[in-house]
């Protein structure tokens, strides 16, 4: 990048090459490295472009340290041949120094070195985020993130979106996470909450006439971290689109997101379209409704094969098993294997070995006729050298567990494909499920959605055998978005919070905008929202969303540099009519 020339610096740290040998500039920067070699010392000077040695033969009447920063005069001059680092794009020249000037001393000792802050513990990096984000990795993380979100707004700008924005105050409501609530000085007793995402804001866009909106908008969730979530708030590319149906979405996405993974990605798309597999099928074949298809392994269900059993561990239960090239796993590898299947809910889990020979050794063989023996390894698929792992249950625990296994298999056993984005659509996902905790029917996914049947299917269908236009979009196993056609029809979306418990009046109350606003006609619409820091993540292969954000928080929601959450004033206090209750 050419700068323009002022006071501080002609040239930026990464500019200087051999042509611009003898050139007079000036520089200014942060102190790297200093190396004092008895009357000359070399200083590494770093920018947000580069770095650039320069050449001391007397040090100013200044202390230099390292972090600090200064402003340099002096000359280009080529390194000899020897003394060329090839590792700088700089590594041709440096500056011998005329002047120097300090610009802003480093008064405090370092808590950690630049170039090592990854490897220091989270929450150190996190209170000196300021220095953590001078390591390079770092900048280029957040710079690599800028620019995909500009390639993101020019994609869906190109494709005839245009960018609104959504209000951040907004009113509370029940969309599936807690809500951060900020009070209202001007209504005593009331509160505005930040919009866990532009949710009800687009789809009011779509009932305005606005034909295709996007966003890239921050969503505020008071949910706990984990590696690939941000507590607080995160980024999504929120869009909405009118008179559209689920393809409509689908064929969007199938154009955005393979170009910019092709363009910023460090592998390949497995195919274009995405596959689209339906919930159920998701549930039976990986026990999870965010695939990993680069691990081949599949779950399948022998039930059928132990209908008649005599084996108490399997009688009157769903028995579904995973087939894998295992048969080289020692014991206590399998004991492991065993331990984590009860530590995630199994009763136990039983195992069966082929050998060479085609006959089955293991603990349960006893157990099994000829003919279930036959069968089994018939349905799995197994041949020699395999062990078949065995849950029985009900089927919601053999997903759970079984999926869960097939990953752990997956990665002891090396079996994940390499260098490949495989992306995935989830599709036909229930509109509802049964809460057990509080014994009723709620919504499995968006409430918002459109049951696949519309009014009819509402009122002559079990609930729980109802399907919504609902749509997650997987790559690689992690889930980058959701999505689904809107419900727009008053009539339709009554009923479905009807069955969910919700009266007439809820929806007035909680949901009035949408409410008022589908009174006064309501286009088909449908939208999707997949998460920005999500993506950034996936892109640059780094294990923690926090690598891919600026100023994050840390896994207990708080922000050790600004010091947030943090204590309010009495006086503020009373400007929003709140009262803390005396501590105990």
């Amino acid at each position: 990048m050419k700068i323009k020339e002022n006071y501080y610096r002609t040239n930026t740290c990464g500019e200087l090459r051999a042509k611009d040998a003898s050139k007079e500039v000036v520089l200014s920067g942060w102190v790297d490295t200093i190396r004092d070699h008895g009357g000359i010392t070399f200083i590494d000077l770093r920018d947000h472009y580069g770095k650039t040695q320069l050449v001391f033969s007397e040090l100013p009447d200044f202390k230099i340290s390292k972090e600090c920063v200064i402003r340099v005069e002096g000359k280009v001059r080529l390194r000899e041949n020897e003394q060329i680092n090839t590792k700088l794009s700089t590594g041709e020249i440096e500056v011998v120094v005329c002047k120097a000037e300090m610009l802003g001393a480093c008064q405090s000792v370092l808590p950690f070195e630049i170039s090592e802050s990854r490897k220091t513990s989270e929450d150190v990096r996190l209170q000196y985020r300021f220095l953590d984000l001078r390591n390079k990795i770092m900048q280029d993380n957040i710079v690599f993130r800028s620019k995909v979100i500009q390639d993101l707004r020019k994609e869906m700008t190109e494709l005839g979106f245009t960018e609104f924005q959504t209000p951040i105050l907004t009113v509370s409501s029940p969309e599936g996470a807690r809500d951060y609530i900020v009070p209202s000085r001007l209504h005593p007793g009331k509160f505005y909450a930040l919009p866990q995402a532009p949710q009800q804001f687009k789809q009011l866009l779509m009932v305005s006439g606005m034909d295709r909106y996007f966003q890239i908008a921050p969503c505020f969730r008071d949910e706990d971290a984990r590696a690939d979530r941000c507590p607080g708030e995160f980024y999504q590319l929120d869009m909405e689109m009118s008179f559209a149906t689920q393809e409509d979405v689908f064929a969007v996405m199938e154009t955005v997101l393979p170009r910019i993974f092709e363009k910023y990605g460090k592998s390949k798309i497995a195919e274009v379209p995405f596959p689209r597999i339906p919930y159920k099928e998701a549930m039976d074949r990986f026990g999870s409704d965010k695939p990993d298809l680069r691990n081949p392994l599949e779950i399948k269900n022998i039930t059928e094969v132990f209908k008649n059993t005599t084996f108490q561990a399997f009688k009157d239960k769903v028995v579904r098993a995973i087939c894998a090239p295992a048969g080289s796993l020692p014991r206590r590898a399998i004991d492991e294997l065993t331990n984590f299947a009860v530590e995630n809910g199994a009763k136990g889990l039983a195992w069966v070995r082929i050998n060479d020979d085609k006959s089955l050794y293991g603990p349960i063989v006893k157990f099994m006729t000829e003919e279930e023996q036959k069968l089994m390894i018939e349905t799995m698929g197994a041949k020699e050298g395999d062990i078949i792992f065995i849950v029985a249950d009900k089927y919601s625990v053999c997903s759970k567990v079984l999926g869960l296994l097939r990953t752990e298999l997956c990665n002891k056993l090396d079996l994940l494909e390499k260098n490949v984005y495989k992306f995935c659509w989830i599709v036909d996902f229930p509109m509802y499920e049964y809460d057990e905790e509080n014994e009723k029917i709620d919504f499995c996914h968006n409430p918002f959605s459109m049951p696949q049947g519309g009014l009819e299917a509402l009122n002559s269908k079990d609930p729980l055998d109802v399907l919504a236009y609902q749509y997650d979009i997987i790559v690689n196993g992690v889930e980058l978005s959701s999505g689904a056609v809107r419900n727009h029809d008053l009539s339709i979306m009554l009923k479905a919070f009807e069955i969910a418990g919700y009266t007439e009046e809820d929806i007035k109350t909680k949901f009035s905008a949408l409410y008022n606003a589908f009174k006064f006609g309501a286009p088909p619409h449908a939208g999707i929202a997949p998460g920005v820091d999500r993506m950034i993540m996936l892109l640059l292969e780094e294990k923690s969303i926090r690598e891919v954000v600026a100023f994050p928080m840390n896994k207990k929601a708080q922000d050790l540099m600004m010091g947030a959450p943090g204590e309010v004033t009495e006086k503020q206090l009373r400007e929003v009519h709140i009262k803390l209750r005396t501590k105990q």
